[in-house]
């Protein structure tokens, strides 16, 4: 079974910075895209931003410029590096992998999920 586990979240003020990690772990054959969404209360889960294996990025427009993706293959992790934060970036952060293990094609796995609260 493969497990994707979150840290990094708390409580900061509207202009400063949080740096978020997911770890992946288990019976990983190989891992291609990761990536980190967000729920706020009362919305839908959104896509924040996606690294592939090779390292090419996309990121929400709502981030761009101030959150940064990033990810050690060796590793197995992704990190998301949030500067300027902003209250409307107050959310549940969770990361997602596509990942493969020895005997089973590429699937989507999830995290549990850190709180990151920002206030004004």
């Amino acid at each position: 079974q493969v497990q994707l586990v979150e840290s990094g979240g708390g409580l900061v003020q509207a202009g400063g910075s949080l740096r978020l990690s997911c770890a992946a772990s288990g019976s990983i054959f190989s891992i291609n895209v990761m990536g980190w969404y967000r729920q706020a209360p009362g919305k839908q889960r959104e896509l924040v931003a996606k690294i592939t294996s090779g390292g090419s990025t996309n990121y929400a427009d709502s981030v761009k410029g101030r959150f940064t993706i990033s990810r050690d293959n060796a590793k197995n992790t992704v990190y998301l590096q949030m500067n300027s934060l902003k209250p409307e970036d107050t959310a549940v952060y969770y990361c997602k992998a596509g990942v493969r293990t020895v005997v089973t094609g590429f699937v989507d796995s999830w995290g549990q999920g850190t709180q990151v609260t920002v206030s004004s």
